[in-house]
């Protein structure tokens, strides 16, 4: 396979770091560099300062551990949100596929992640500890496992119910109407939203 020749090292190492993003080949990169070339300086700029502004200025919610502008995000701030009820999700992509299904109205705790050994991620990785604290500090009385339907997903969610079970609170799980291995993100609104209003108690989710 032929390498691209480029005339200019500088539109060569642009291409370059446009092709380390996930998705994007060398050809994809090329083209999307030749567009930016066509916008004014000023618009390149505002695209670049973009980036490097999330990268120096984001943060992350110091309740639920949600990407934020502050060190409390709008969700967990907003007094309108039922605060007795908290959304057990993988990570923040999962939080914006609940919050566009419009159905649930508590508050998020993100793991970043869930536990699988062969990945070398364990419980101590994860935010099930800042979890634990959450559920004995607050008066939440509810806790949603919606974690996705894989083996290392029911592994997670069985390791926190162990965890939640003696602080007396209720622990549900969504509805299977997410497929078996299917990852969160990837369903669609309306099953994902019904998922939620539909969830079952835990303990009864593996009789």
């Amino acid at each position: 396979m032929s390498t691209q020749q480029f005339s200019s090292s500088i539109l060569e190492n642009a291409v370059n770091e446009f092709a380390k993003l996930p998705g994007i080949g060398r050809k994809t990169s090329l083209r999307l560099v030749l567009h930016l070339l066509k916008q004014s300086e000023f618009e390149v700029e505002m695209f670049g300062n973009s980036f490097i502004q999330l990268r120096k200025e984001i943060q992350y919610c110091q309740v639920c551990h949600n990407i934020s502008d502050t060190t409390v995000c709008k969700i967990c701030s907003n007094p309108s949100r039922d605060f007795e009820t908290v959304c057990v999700v993988e990570n923040i992509k999962d939080v914006m596929s609940i919050e566009n299904t419009q159905q649930f109205r508590g508050l998020y705790h993100v793991l970043g992640g869930i536990i699988s050994p062969m990945d070398g991620i364990g419980p101590a990785d994860l935010e099930i500890e800042s979890l634990i604290q959450r559920v004995e500090s607050k008066n939440v009385k509810e806790v949603i496992l919606a974690l996705s339907t894989t083996m290392e997903g029911d592994t997670t969610n069985f390791y926190i119910f162990r965890k939640l079970a003696p602080l007396n609170i209720k622990i549900t799980t969504i509805a299977r109407g997410i497929a078996i291995g299917d990852e969160l993100q990837y369903a669609d609104e309306v099953t994902l939203g019904r998922s939620i209003l539909n969830r079952v108690e835990f303990s009864n989710s593996f009789k």
